[in-house]
């Protein structure tokens, strides 16, 4: 791999890069999604953010076993124990199972929106959708606010008080049971 003047390398610098344009996708398409008000072509390009954190994501997951584990599940099982034990003083790799749910659902997630169309999101349940987006604050919160220090902490908590916000509000609209296709 190669390095740059500050010693990171191309893997390390890409799997920081995926995860951080996963994770700012992801506050865009929830901030629009929020605010869209049932019309057609904001909820396209939130489902578009969606896409791309998704997205993000899978290549977030591919770097990283390319680049810290070889490719082995029992690598990363192992380093997420010793980063566990490190952090909250339990020796347990099973969180790295949380990792996958949140990949496998994601992808339904958007293909689901993908299949049933922009408007279908918002009349699903709001309990469905208050579960699933709770799920990705709290593993967002614990990869860069529990799990990392510096930089990386204070922009995982600005970037988990948004979602918080944004979530909120779509809370606080009325349920929607209609789709305007205005813009």
């Amino acid at each position: 791999m190669q390095t740059d003047q500050e010693g990171m390398n191309t893997g390390e610098f890409l799997t920081k890069l995926t995860i951080w344009v996963s994770i700012l996708a992801y506050v865009t398409g929830a901030f629009i999604f929020a605010f869209s008000h049932r019309r057609q072509t904001w909820l396209r390009v939130a489902r578009l953010a969606w896409t791309i954190a998704c997205a993000a994501l899978l290549a977030h997951v591919v770097c990283t076993f390319q680049v810290y584990h070889g490719w082995s599940h029992s690598a990363a099982f192992r380093d997420t124990a010793r980063q566990t034990n490190e952090v909250v003083g339990l020796n347990w790799g099973g969180g790295i199972y949380f990792n996958y749910v949140v990949v496998v659902v994601w992808i339904i997630d958007v293909l689901w929106w993908w299949w049933s169309g922009p408007g279908s999101y918002r009349q699903r349940p709001r309990v469905l959708i208050a579960a699933w987006h709770a799920f990705l604050i709290f593993m967002i919160f614990n990869a860069t606010v529990v799990f990392k220090t510096g930089i990386t902490r204070w922009a995982g908590l600005v970037a988990c008080i948004c979602l918080v916000v944004a979530w909120a509000m779509y809370c606080r609209l009325p349920a929607c049971s209609d789709v305007r296709e205005t813009s």
